[in-house]
């Protein structure tokens, strides 16, 4: 007798029902069909969608990892140049404003161009179709991207700004501003690493080499310039 195994629950038919109240011990043939509904066995990542979940990942830790990158480099390099505290606390605070404006508007100005083109192209795919036939899909709303985006930035660069930009001694102050970004930006790579199911060594330490490298070379280009009194 042929079973269709494509039913899950409830399609059974009349004589694999007899059968099953016949035979208590026979196994149930649904469990394959629900683990794979449910995202796989438990040992596949436990049905997480980590592709979706990458997609708002991305722009939280875009968002911060920018700004402590970003207000970091601007304070040490400004250091370079300038060695008092006011200078490089004034470069920070404007870094932070700026920069999370900057984010906010071109996430604003990104996700409203999806939301067109995503809306246009559903239009094209009911053409001829009854609209309310249906379900409508949700589309993403810049305005929440935009905040989001902002905030994100606002916090990483929150960490070497008040990390350092209230240090009195030149040194320390430096010493700071590096120290509070390597752990932020350590601390970011691990936990996109773990959200998102990939190497958390890994992740950490390209975080780590990349901001590393962005404040050495601001640092570099800026004490030339201090050095030649521009």
């Amino acid at each position: 007798m042929a079973i269709d195994l494509g039913c899950h629950v409830g399609c059974a038919s009349p004589e694999t029902k007899q059968e099953e109240t016949a035979d208590p011990t026979a196994a149930p043939v649904v469990v394959d069909d629900v683990e794979a509904a449910a995202g796989g066995p438990p040992g596949d990542g436990g049905g997480v969608n980590y592709v979706a979940r990458a997609q708002w990942l991305r722009a939280a830790v875009l968002g911060a990892n920018d700004g402590l990158v970003s207000v970091a480099s601007l304070m040490v390099g400004v250091g370079a140049a300038n060695g008092t505290r006011r200078a490089m606390l004034v470069s920070g605070l404007a870094g932070l404003v700026a920069g999370a404006c900057s984010m906010a508007i071109g996430e604003f100005v990104s996700v409203y161009a999806q939301c067109d083109i995503q809306a246009a192209q559903i239009e094209r795919a009911r053409g001829g179709k009854d609209a309310d036939g249906g379900e409508e899909e949700e589309l993403p709303s810049p305005t929440m991207a935009a905040v989001a985006s902002a905030l994100s930035f606002a916090a990483g660069a929150a960490l070497p700004l008040l990390a350092g930009g209230f240090v009195r001694p030149w040194a320390a102050r430096v010493a700071a501003v590096c120290a509070a970004s390597s752990l932020g930006l350590a601390g970011f790579g691990v936990a996109s690493a773990y959200l998102g199911g990939a190497s958390v060594a890994r992740s950490g330490v390209r975080m780590l080499v990349g901001g590393w490298l962005a404040m050495a070379v601001t640092y570099g280009v800026l004490k030339l310039f201090g050095m030649h009194g521009v």
